[in-house]
């Protein structure tokens, strides 16, 4: 949970810079695509290929498995982690841009002092397999000098689209008060007893940049039913203000609310250490004083 709030001071700070190389520029690239091989659950590394599989079945994935993932894609395929970061956030039903993305970053050694590699024998030691003879069946010495192992050659450009759901258009008072949910905030907790509009906010130009599956769209719709009286609204933040007066607008702050208008309400955190921080255990440092 800490490093989850660690990556969102990061977001806060970076705005979209968090989908650029921030510390140091990923070397070498080959490629801004993903690997065929990862898409398709076809890397001949059984207990990687079985946890992509589960991905697409469940949308997770074990967080040491997200690290293996991400250095096959970045430092053994050497794709930009940039289009590999969106396919794998596009899955997980826990998917978060900062999260995410800066993990992706942390793996690739774009946000980090060196690139984190996983061979045969730690994957074996984690996942209960016995491979041998894979791509990834060398010591640790060799990584930086392999060449690009053939299953990996072949690259394919990100392919999800978000089809969100024609849906009648709410009622709404204009004078009335309104609070704003999105893909990141169904909480069900917020203003719980208080008389007001509630409305979940899907917008066609954040999913167009930040596209998610189908089962990703379907969860959160399906989670925003634990909040009673919540209505959908397709469409642009804009549209939604000829329906609701700016001034009775409530939203939560959020990296990706900046054209959001309104009475801006913060987030739960942690703790009250905010701010950049260029490590995570600069931050911890002083956060763990007050856990």
């Amino acid at each position: 949970m800490a490093w989850r709030d660690y990556w969102q001071q990061v977001w806060i700070e970076k705005k979209e810079g968090i989908k650029q190389d921030l510390k140091n520029p990923q070397y070498p690239i080959s490629n801004h695509q993903v690997p065929e091989a990862i898409v398709k659950a076809q890397t001949g590394i059984e207990a990687v290929d079985e946890a992509i599989k589960e991905l697409y079945k469940t949308g997770y994935m074990h967080n040491h498995m997200r690290m293996y993932v991400a250095s096959i894609c970045c430092n053994i395929a050497r794709c930009h982690w940039l289009v590999p970061a969106q396919w794998m956030h596009s899955h997980l039903l826990d998917g978060d841009l900062a999260s995410n993305h800066l993990s992706w970053q942390w793996v690739a050694g774009a946000f980090s002092n060196k690139k984190y590699y996983a061979n045969q024998e730690n994957i074996n030691a984690f996942f209960k397999s016995s491979q041998k003879n894979t791509f990834l069946d060398v010591e640790y010495s060799a990584f930086p000098d392999l060449e690009i192992p053939h299953e990996l050659i072949h690259t394919q450009a990100l392919d999800v689209e978000s089809m969100l759901p024609k849906v009648p258009e709410p009622l709404l008072e204009k004078q009335k008060s309104t609070l704003i949910y999105n893909y990141y905030n169904l909480d069900p907790y917020w203003h719980k007893t208080d008389d007001v509009q509630r409305i979940l906010l899907l917008e066609p130009s954040f999913f167009k940049e930040n596209p998610i599956s189908q089962k990703c769209l379907d969860f959160a719709i399906e989670l925003s039913k634990n909040i009673e009286g919540i209505q959908l609204f397709i469409g642009e933040f804009a549209a939604l203000q000829e329906k609701v007066d700016t001034s009775c607008i409530v939203y939560k702050e959020h990296p990706t609310n900046g054209h959001y208008q309104g009475i801006e309400e913060p987030r739960e955190w942690l703790s009250s250490v905010s701010g950049y921080f260029s490590s995570f255990f600069k931050f911890w440092k002083k956060c763990k004083k007050e856990l």
